[in-house]
C-alpha cells in the first residue's frame, strides 16, 4: 500500500473515532453517525488496498 494512500486512510478512520466520541460526550447523535460512517470509509479503503496489494505480490 502507498504510504501516502495509508496515512490518509488511518487518518479517516481516526477523526471518525474523534466525531464519534465528541458526538457521545455532548449527545449529538448526528456528529455520532458521521463519526461511525468516517471509520467505516476509512475502513473499507484500508481494506481495499491491502487487497489490492496482496494481488500485486
Amino acid at each position: 500500500m502507498g504510504a501516502g494512500k495509508k496515512v490518509k486512510n488511518v487518518a479517516k478512520t481516526t477523526k471518525g473515532k474523534v466525531k464519534e466520541s465528541t458526538g457521545k460526550a455532548v449527545g449529538n447523535e448526528s456528529l455520532e453517525a458521521k463519526g461511525r460512517g468516517e471509520q467505516a470509509l476509512g475502513d473499507a479503503k484500508q481494506a481495499t488496498q491491502k487487497a489490492k496489494d496482496a494481488l500485486k505480490h
